[in-house]
């Protein structure tokens, strides 16, 4: 017996929100690195990023519930909608509730963060942008998520937007360096992608979802994986070793053993079964990374 919360909290998917949040987290840090930080701009930022990982989760669910992605895959079947406990007509109007607060919080956070007409209208427009790539994930006519295009659209708004933008809102300026770390916390979330993609690669090519790993093959996504993980640590150490220039600077290092070993296992697996536990080994990798490099440069 399912109680009535239950079906919308596995369909939120809360577990994915910190992850989603450790762009807004880096940006937030490099700026109070250069002692320009508001609690009330990182606060709305969060909250507001939270929201667009819910919209995304709920839009997910939507369109591949439209287009049978599910069908085949038994394991997938732990969501409200394909348990049969939320409605299409009750998934559609929490996208509609979810998309009025992500405007809403998206709003108060720009107001306190923008000092311009131009910032604001520049911003709202990032903001919209936000909005209809969530949406158009796996939503639509030609869903981008089901053409190779996911990992390219979570490098940038995991990523570029997420720590550029928290910095900017932060800081007021454009600084180029904070690319280096922009991409590499962006492609520790492509990573993670990617295993969900290398694990559901048969079931995403019996439902026609063209995903990156689909395309190239298992073997090659392997490699793919590694590559990501390299550039995402070179991008990381460079900005470390060129601007932070502390100790404390290198902490993000200590996850190398665990990534050793997560690599080694994404070579091994073989099933579908084998590949979930990697998923959540990869988030929790990405995420520990990702605090950790904050608190280098906090202390930094």
């Amino acid at each position: 017996m399912y109680n009535k919360f239950y079906p919308w909290i596995i369909s939120l998917r809360l577990k994915t929100i910190p992850l989603s949040l450790s762009a807004i987290l880096v940006g937030n840090a490099l700026a109070y690195w250069q002692h320009q930080f508001s609690f009330w701009i990182l606060l709305f930022s969060l909250i507001t990023a939270s929201l667009l990982q819910i919209l995304s989760n709920l839009a997910n669910d939507y369109g591949d519930e439209i287009k049978g992605s599910d069908q085949n895959n038994l394991t997938a079947h732990n969501r409200g909608i394909q348990l049969g406990l939320i409605t299409l007509k009750q998934l559609k109007i929490a996208l509609w509730i979810n998309i009025f607060l992500c405007i809403l919080f998206g709003l108060i956070l720009l107001i306190f963060a923008c000092n311009n007409i131009y910032e604001l209208f520049i911003f709202i427009l990032l903001g919209l942008l936000s909005i209809v790539a969530a949406i158009t994930y796996t939503m639509g006519k030609k869903p981008y998520g089901y053409i190779g295009f996911g990992d390219l659209s979570v490098l940038t708004f995991f990523g570029l937007i997420g720590v550029m933008g928290s910095f900017y809102l932060q800081t007021k300026v454009f600084s180029l360096s904070i690319i280096l770390p922009s991409l590499g916390c962006g492609l520790l979330s492509v990573a993670v992608l990617n295993i969900n993609n290398l694990r559901d690669i048969e079931l995403d090519r019996k439902s026609n979802k063209r995903t990156l790993v689909v395309m190239i093959g298992k073997c090659m996504g392997r490699y793919y994986h590694l590559l990501l993980l390299l550039i995402a640590f070179c991008s990381l150490s460079l900005f470390a070793y060129n601007k932070l220039q502390t100790i404390w600077s290198g902490l993000f290092i200590l996850t190398l053993p665990l990534f050793i070993k997560h690599i080694y296992m994404v070579f091994q697996f073989n099933t579908h079964k084998e590949g979930v536990p990697l998923l959540l080994q990869m988030v929790k990798l990405a995420l520990l990374t990702n605090l950790l490099y904050c608190l280098g440069i906090i202390l930094s």
